[in-house]
């Protein structure tokens, strides 16, 4: 298989050419091209209101992204609502434990975050069983953590405060490609949306995470690098390692 131009369904990076992405093109003489598969488009707190959820009535948020605390602080602004300083928030990651900083006073309020995985995530909730949470997500979301709050018995209820919208990639030539990179099974959704024709063919396949891995394989699509895997932590050493592979069987 000749990998020569590879489209990742992301924004490029500030730094491409000293990020791990410019030394994979240096190193493999390929080309890369970044597009970001899919919007982020807030919903309107005139609709919001229509699923009459009281933000007050709860006591905890859970943020399972930094679209999630941009849109529940946005929300709140709309529809006039004061955060109380006793609200307490849980966070899938420190990185987006500190992102809360945009919004609050991060030594005065109540902030807790995980190691990066649900798992750890569950267990920091349920030393707080007796709060009430509010669950901000997109119209498209995982369903690990409701899930999880449900086997759990956690008082908890989902806002759908945002919705994730397939961009516009009518200007892109997707058989120019030949390997295409995936993050979220919105990306793959939104290719079929642009590209209901797409074929694979001979083009391989990048996705990261389970769920993107679930969504190429229920598209019907072959996937061919995967992360993470014990041999590679992130994306871009995936696609390292599958570069190299295919190197060898020239």
């Amino acid at each position: 298989m000749k990998i020569k131009n590879i489209l990742v369904s992301q924004p490029q990076p500030i730094d491409f050419e000293k990020s791990p992405y410019g030394e994979i093109a240096r190193k493999f003489n390929v080309n890369i091209t970044f597009r970001k598969f899919f919007i982020i488009d807030g919903i309107p707190a005139k609709d919001f209101r229509k699923e009459k959820i009281n933000i007050l009535d709860y006591t905890a948020v859970i943020f399972t992204s930094r679209n999630a605390v941009d849109h529940y602080f946005r929300m709140c602004k709309e529809m006039r609502v004061e955060v109380p300083e006793t609200m307490k928030y849980f966070s899938i990651s420190e990185s987006t434990a500190y992102y809360l900083q945009k919004y609050v006073q991060f030594r005065k309020r109540k902030i807790f975050h995980s190691k990066e995985n649900y798992a750890n995530l569950m267990e920091l909730i349920k030393k707080h069983k007796t709060e009430k949470f509010l669950l901000p997500c997109s119209d498209i979301h995982k369903q690990e953590i409701p899930k999880m709050l449900e086997d759990n018995k956690i008082q908890y209820k989902k806002a759908i405060i945002y919705r994730t919208i397939a961009s516009d990639l009518s200007d892109i030539e997707i058989k120019d490609f030949d390997l295409l990179v995936f993050f979220s099974p919105s990306g793959i959704k939104s290719l079929f949306k642009n590209f209901p024709d797409f074929s694979q063919r001979e083009c391989a396949i990048g996705a990261f995470g389970p769920t993107t891995h679930k969504a190429v394989e229920d598209a019907g699509l072959v996937l061919n690098v995967e992360a993470p895997t014990k041999d590679a932590a992130s994306m871009t050493a995936a696609i390292e390692l599958f570069l190299q592979n295919e190197a060898k069987k020239k």
